[in-house]
């Protein structure tokens, strides 16, 4: 009975064990699940008041957005996304779809004064190669040109483009076109990537002509600037009174800080000279290297008063080499075999002596340009500066006159000789001296050295054997100019000087080199010396300093002397 009566209290206790523990079991999965409910009730919660925060920021952005448009573009609203397209073109003035022409004439946008516009690049997928520096610089401003591009497309000149996409540019890059108001710019410092453009001849006007061509500029940009065959690239580096700011019809102040980037010129640099100095240099068969010098005021006082004279010479290092030497006066700062104002030829050293006599010298720089004629030649280069060493006006005579004495001439070599030694000089000089019978020539030469002397039959100078085959090369094998003339040397270097039309000519108006270009149209022009750039830059018109008149620069002369009596 004892054992039943266990037997039976154990199975009870076992049974109320398990009851208890599927009891358990179930309040636990029931917290579970009223956990897991919570937490769902709570993310969906938490989705639903993000997605509220989220509407609200976007609305405040939206709000903010509108406020800066209305404030950047003095109540103007405008942005486009359109497709960036390159065209050929100066300055920063894009190109845009008539339709834009629309919503900025229905907000009298042109009732404002000029349209500026601000150019951000929108960033695309699978186009991520852009770095962080890049996409500092995506952002720049311009002007606008015309409104005949393409619907949902920008047009791009090259300026605008590259300082876009400075390494590269997706296949249909796409951009933000936003109006803006922009202030006239009082002040920039600019720094070009090289060495060399300060040594441009009046380097701010030539500036000045470039910056002609945009309408604004913004801080990091990099303005490209040419000069004849010469580019220069300039960053901008600070602007005043804002970081974006327009250049049209205004006097803003330029400052041009030397370059630090060290990066070698892909374009010729001229190297200073120093008066006595001589500076060493390796040139190259087909090369040009280039140096340069001044002559002040105190140099040319004694130049004009033929005290002195200056010496250009080159002494060749290397036996197989030969140079050639040529030279300019600014603003021809790059002398060639085609442009060039002085020049020699010689095989060897070469020495060029200037003097009061030649016309093109005067107070100004100079460049010399070493061209490798054959092989790689080292040589040394100097200018200085040589006494003068004519014989002044009441010094003693050197010598008689050969007609004071008893002479005779020789009938060989056309020399007077004493006449009681003329018979045995006759006979000396027959047997070994010869005339050179070459036309206007006469120079009496030993028997054995008239074998080496010959005559250019083009030509007719007088050279050494050795001489001849430089002197054919190098003034009588045919050139041919850019404009398509086919010349000699000599007539070259007066094509080029006077008639080519792609010649580079210092603009008298604007004060850039600028190419020619043919006659001027008008016949006033003509006769006033005018070439076609400096007819058409001319035409602009500016302010008489006399009576505030505006008036055309090409006439600004004549207005002086008819209206207020100026010469």
């Amino acid at each position: 009975m004892d054992f039943e009566l266990r037997r039976a209290r154990e199975k009870l206790e076992k049974e109320q064990k398990e009851r208890k523990e599927r009891a358990r079991v179930k309040l636990d999965r029931d917290r579970k699940a009223k956990e897991e409910a919570r937490k769902q009730r709570e993310a969906i919660e938490a989705v639903h008041r993000s997605r509220r925060l989220d509407a609200i920021e976007a609305q405040l952005k939206v709000d903010e957005q509108m406020q800066e448009n209305l404030l950047v573009g003095r109540g103007i609203v405008f942005s486009r996304i359109l497709e960036a397209v390159s065209f050929q073109g100066s300055g920063d003035k894009i190109k845009l779809p008539p339709s834009c022409f629309t919503g900025l004439s229905d907000q009298g946008a042109f009732d404002k004064g000029p349209l500026y516009f601000e150019l951000s690049v929108v960033h695309q997928e699978g186009f991520s190669e852009m770095n962080d520096t890049d996409s500092k610089q995506s952002t720049t401003h311009s002007g606008v040109l015309e409104f005949t591009a393409e619907e949902g497309s920008v047009g791009l000149p090259p300026h605008v483009w590259s300082n876009l996409f400075p390494i590269d540019s997706p296949k249909a890059p796409l951009i933000e076109v936003r109006y803006v108001w922009l202030p006239k710019g009082t002040y920039a410092k600019l720094q070009p990537d090289v060495v060399g453009f300060s040594d441009l001849p009046n380097h701010k006007a030539v500036l000045e002509t470039s910056l002609r061509q945009h309408a604004t500029l913004s801080q990091g940009d990099v303005i490209t600037v040419n000069h004849g065959i010469l580019t220069y690239k300039l960053q901008v580096l600070e602007l005043r009174p804002s970081s974006s700011v327009s250049v049209l019809e205004t006097d803003i102040e330029v400052d041009v800080v030397g370059q630090d980037s060290g990066l070698a010129s892909s374009q010729p640099v001229l190297k200073p000279l120093i008066f006595g100095k001589a500076e060493s240099g390796m040139v190259e068969e087909g090369n040009y290297n280039y140096f340069k010098f001044s002559i002040d005021n105190d140099i040319w006082d004694r130049i004009a008063a033929e005290d002195i004279r200056i010496e250009v010479k080159i002494e060749a290092e290397t036996d197989n080499g030969d140079t050639d030497l040529y030279m300019s006066k600014h603003p021809l700062m790059f002398p060639t075999r085609h442009q060039h104002e002085w020049s020699s030829h010689d095989i060897g050293s070469k020495v060029l002596i200037l003097g009061s006599k030649d016309k093109n010298l005067g107070v100004g720089a100079y460049s010399i340009g070493v061209r490798g004629f054959k092989g790689t030649t080292k040589y040394n280069v100097a200018v200085s500066i040589q006494e003068n060493s004519n014989q002044k006006v009441g010094q003693q005579a050197g010598s008689s006159s050969p007609m004071d004495i008893d002479t005779v001439e020789c009938r060989n070599c056309k020399h007077f000789i004493p006449s009681r030694s003329i018979a045995l000089h006759e006979a000396f000089c027959s047997r070994h001296n010869i005339v050179c019978s070459h036309p206007g020539c006469g120079i009496v030469l030993r028997i054995e050295e008239s074998k080496n002397h010959l005559h250019c039959d083009k030509c007719g100078q007088a050279f050494q054997q050795g001489e001849m085959e430089k002197h054919m090369k190098v003034f009588h094998e045919p050139l041919q100019c850019p404009c398509g003339v086919v010349l000699e040397k000599e007539q070259m270097v007066q094509h080029q000087a006077s008639i080519c039309p792609l010649r580079l000519i210092t603009c008298r108006f604007c004060g850039d080199m600028v190419q020619a270009g043919t006659s001027a149209m008008d016949v006033r022009d003509r006769l006033r010396g005018l070439t076609e750039h400096e007819s058409q830059c001319g035409s602009r018109t500016a302010p008489c300093d006399s009576c505030g008149r505006s008036v055309m620069l090409k006439e600004m002369d004549i207005h002086q002397i008819a209206v207020h009596q100026k010469s």
